[in-house]
């Protein structure tokens, strides 16, 4: 059986897993959390503590990560641990609607943002948007080499750009800088509230290191690199993260922040003219990094789903010059440019069943404590730090979120049984068939 090559290192690897995280959320997330918390010093915490939060998961996922190096990451953990139906339906839920409606959404901002600056009308997004999709499929087909160099390139491009707003924010002082004063001055009644509310922007703005895990199976000396990329991805998304919010509480007050539709922009332009087109720019490379990642790493799940006889086998199928995973590739792709071209209809429906991306994401951290009960005689290459605190963190986190979102209305509990419920329908018709 053709396997899939060994290429990709400890670096590239680790740009994925940083890259999956800086989308275009710490452009656009920064002006809600400020409009819930107000003070400098809390909005500081709060993007402090989601990324502790996604440092608890990285941990935990780190040991599983080395535990099991396979192509397919979480889907190898929840099978292990649960079986093949659970982790079918992590998978059916990831191409059907997690990864691929998230892809349909970076191509539609991609374009968006495109129109700053190339003027594009309404048809001009759509195909821009289809065309990215498309050219990210077929460089991410001819190899992972190939598809590790241009990631390579945009995350470390967007960290420099994103480095630039640091720089400037904090050591470009204007004329007559204003104070920040980072005490925490007096709480809001409702403090434990507002600051939950500004989490959950905060919190899926960190999502996104685990994508390193599903390309285990193509990486040099994976029982190493895997949780080392994971834990150093955390680690520098967190840092990068808590020092753009701070960068930008100095060039503009938390109120005018919470004000603000682009606070990156808004703050650049106090000090360059062009700050607005700049941002255009680091946002576009973002993007355009964030979709190569995305349409490399999710197709791995699919690939190993079909090797477990579970999907279907023109999906476990690897290219025999460029030793990719081309048919899982190729149908992700395809179901995002639906989802792109349907975006109307489809896009509430995304929003509803993130949560399902928790409630799995719980489900996989918990594998941790039966995986050391048995397989408490394997040889494990990292051991969680903190266990097992660390991983109970990240799981009761994960479930207050579940919970959160299900009693909040009935909507999202609907939507992700309705998608749960078709995966289940598919699995037994498959099981049956076969």
């Amino acid at each position: 059986m053709t396997e899939l090559r060994k290429d990709l290192t400890a670096y590239g690897l680790t740009m994925i897993a940083i890259g999956s995280c800086v989308g275009v959320g710490i452009f656009m997330t920064p002006a809600k959390i400020a409009a819930y918390l107000h003070s400098p010093g809390w909005i500081a915490i709060v993007w402090a503590v989601g990324g502790l939060i996604a440092l608890t998961g990285a941990l935990t996922f780190a040991e599983l990560g080395g535990l099991f190096p396979k192509a397919g990451g979480v889907y190898v953990f929840l099978k292990e641990a649960y079986g093949k139906f659970v982790a079918f339906l992590y998978g059916f839920a990831i191409l059907a609607v997690i990864t691929s409606g998230a892809l349909a959404a970076l191509a539609q901002g991609f374009a968006q943002y495109m129109t700053y600056l190339v003027p594009l009308n309404e048809l001009g997004v759509k195909l821009v948007a289809v065309g990215i999709l498309v050219l990210l499929t077929i460089i991410n087909i001819f190899g992972v080499k190939i598809g590790e160099y241009v990631i390579n390139f945009f995350t470390t491009s967007k960290l420099i750009g994103i480095a630039g707003i640091v720089i400037v924010g904090l050591f470009f002082a204007l004329p007559e800088p204003h104070p920040v004063d980072f005490s925490l001055g007096e709480s809001p009644d409702n403090l434990l509230n507002v600051f939950f509310l500004a989490l959950v922007g905060v919190f899926f703005s960190y999502g996104g290191w685990h994508h390193a895990s599903y390309l285990a199976a193509e990486t040099r000396n994976p029982q190493r690199n895997v949780p080392r990329a994971m834990i150093i991805g955390a680690l520098a998304v967190t840092v990068t993260y808590v020092l753009a919010n701070i960068a930008y509480l100095y060039m503009m007050p938390a109120d005018m922040i919470a004000t603000s539709e682009a606070v990156a922009a808004d703050g650049l332009a106090r000090y360059f003219p062009s700050g607005g087109k700049m941002i255009a720019v680091l946002i576009v490379v973002s993007i355009f990094g964030t979709i190569a990642i995305y349409t490399m790493t999710a197709p791995r799940i699919y690939f190993a789903m079909a090797r477990d006889g579970v999907f279907f086998s023109s999906l476990a199928k690897i290219h025999p010059r460029y030793k990719t995973p081309m048919n899982a590739i190729i149908l992700q792709s395809a179901w995002a440019i639906v989802l792109l071209l349907f975006w109307d209809t489809f896009h509430n429906m995304i929003t509803y069943v993130v949560f399902m991306d928790l409630l799995f994401m719980a489900l996989a951290a918990i594998s941790i404590f039966i995986f050391r009960k048995k397989l408490a005689d394997t040889v494990r290459p990292y051991r969680t730090l903190g266990y097992p605190i660390v991983p109970i963190i990240f799981i009761i986190v994960n479930a207050i979120f579940v919970i959160n979102l299900l009693v909040s209305g009935a909507e999202p509990a609907l939507a992700g049984l309705a998608v749960m419920g078709v995966g289940s329908l598919f699995y037994y018709w498959w099981v049956r068939r076969a």
